[in-house]
């Protein structure tokens, strides 16, 4: 295949390969929510009981949302803001309104980056402890443990606080936060093909080859069959919950990265000859089954120490895990080298989808070239990340509760109520033989666009929902 969208000359670099643009799509998914969040819902809301209403989601949204962002992007063969415009002036309305609409996901997808970035810093750091031993030298001391996170990811209640203990006290973990925006940069300025899908193509399969290990060396941990019986059980009365239905919504709506954004540029880098269908099966595919492989990792672990994992957030990943991967005995180094390179994979892949999208702005409407785009988004993000290191979380809810569902939900306005219902058609249908289903239109309009809605509402009701 070409591998790169022909709608715009002015693009050159574009993914050689739909394995390629799988790769990086599925990165752009994975990521390590999938890690903590997911095996902490299946946790707190009953094994099977929770599952059941996550795979219904993930084949709601990958057969319509990540669809048509994948469309939308390829046929426009722009970001969100030029996709915006075209699809407004293709259902007869302003272009120049659909474009300022279109900023809204360009802007989320910058601060997401931003807020991941933090994140990533203490993702490198317990992968460099991982390898010299110091998680292992911690032992089960949890003043140590929960000191050793607390240290490198303090917390303020506001940002004028956050901004305040950051100067006096220089940056907790300004190194490593530094460290994993160089990677991304590295990574981005050598393009789409040559960047952004070899590298995916390297960490993503590597990604579930550590996790596949460890999943197979965790039935051999005593006490961890406890974890697998758990993880099976059914309680139909729990389908009744609510609360269930809300959070395996949340859950799977941000896994699956429906923001108007990531999937939206990917997609404008698409050959006319990829199956869009066919793509979004696969990708939900992978995500769901890092998802899977992170679960029967970490509730067996737990399980062996009889843990309560309904807690949840960054603290699973960089406190709980450690005791119960030290009470493994000889094995725990290997443990935490193949968890915590994995998870760096996961949030390396994710965080230069997060950057591509207002790098791809830059481009488009800046005319700057590859490497200055790169270069600005990045000492944006590094500028910030520095700065906003003790209020990370409350960042972090702020972008995932009110600009991710706008994002996604202004792309599923343009697609399936703005665009002409044939164009909307034909760019779903381009490049596979096999007829797209009869429901897609329809389907996406009063189903996926309506979760959408839902999602922005209950985020705000939840407090959080993804």
């Amino acid at each position: 295949m070409s591998g790169k969208s022909t709608t715009t000359p002015a693009k050159q670099d574009g993914f050689k390969s739909q394995w390629g643009f799988i790769m990086a799509a599925v990165g752009s998914c994975v990521g390590m929510a999938n890690v903590w969040r997911f095996p902490m819902l299946v946790s707190r809301y009953g094994g099977l009981t929770f599952l059941i209403p996550y795979f219904i989601f993930v084949i709601v949204i990958s057969q319509s949302g990540m669809m048509e962002e994948f469309s939308l992007g390829r046929w426009a063969g722009y970001g969100p803001v030029g996709s915006f415009g075209k699809a407004m002036e293709n259902g007869g309305k302003s272009k120049k309104a659909g474009e300022l609409i279109g900023g809204v996901p360009v802007f989320a997808s910058l601060c997401l980056g931003i807020g991941y970035s933090v994140i990533m810093g203490w993702v490198f750091y317990y992968a460099k402890m991982a390898l010299t031993g110091e998680l292992v030298a911690m032992g089960n001391d949890m003043n140590v443990i929960g000191g050793t996170f607390g240290a490198v990811a303090p917390e303020a209640a506001s940002l004028p606080e956050a901004i305040k203990m950051t100067f006096a006290t220089g940056g907790a973990n300004n190194f490593w936060i530094i460290l994993a925006i160089a990677v991304s940069f590295l990574i981005m300025i050598l393009g789409i093909a040559g960047g952004i899908e070899k590298s995916c193509k390297v960490m993503i399969p590597a990604l579930y080859v550590l996790f596949i290990i460890l999943a197979i060396m965790m039935p051999f941990v005593p006490g961890s069959s406890e974890g697998y019986k758990y993880i099976f059980s059914l309680d139909l009365r729990g389908l009744l919950d609510v609360n269930v239905w809300v959070f395996a919504f949340g859950q799977c709506f941000f896994s699956l990265s429906v923001a108007g954004s990531g999937s939206v540029i990917y997609g404008s880098y698409l050959g006319k000859d990829v199956k869009i269908r066919q793509s979004a099966i696969l990708c939900a595919l992978f995500d769901t089954s890092a998802a899977l492989l992170a679960m029967f990792i970490v509730i067996p672990a737990m399980a062996t120490t009889g843990a309560d994992l309904g807690n949840g957030g960054p603290g699973l990943m960089f406190i709980y895990l450690i005791p119960v991967f030290n009470n493994m005995g000889g094995i725990a180094r290997i443990m935490f080298i193949f968890f915590y390179v994995a998870v760096l994979f996961a949030g390396l892949s994710s965080i230069i989808n997060l950057f591509e999208t207002p790098v791809a702005f830059l481009q488009e409407k800046l005319h700057f070239n590859r490497v200055t785009a790169t270069a600005v988004i990045h000492i944006i993000g590094v500028a910030i990340a520095l700065t906003i290191q003790p209020w990370t979380s409350q960042w972090m809810d702020m972008v995932s509760i009110y600009l991710c569902p706008l994002g996604a939900l202004t792309a599923g306005i343009m697609f399936f109520w703005i665009m002409k219902k044939d164009t909307a058609l034909a760019a779903v249908q381009e490049g596979d033989p096999k007829p797209v289903m009869r429901w897609f239109l329809s389907f996406g309009k009063y189903v996926f666009v309506p979760l959408c809605a839902a999602c922005f509402i209950l985020g705000i009701v939840f407090g959080g929902i993804g």
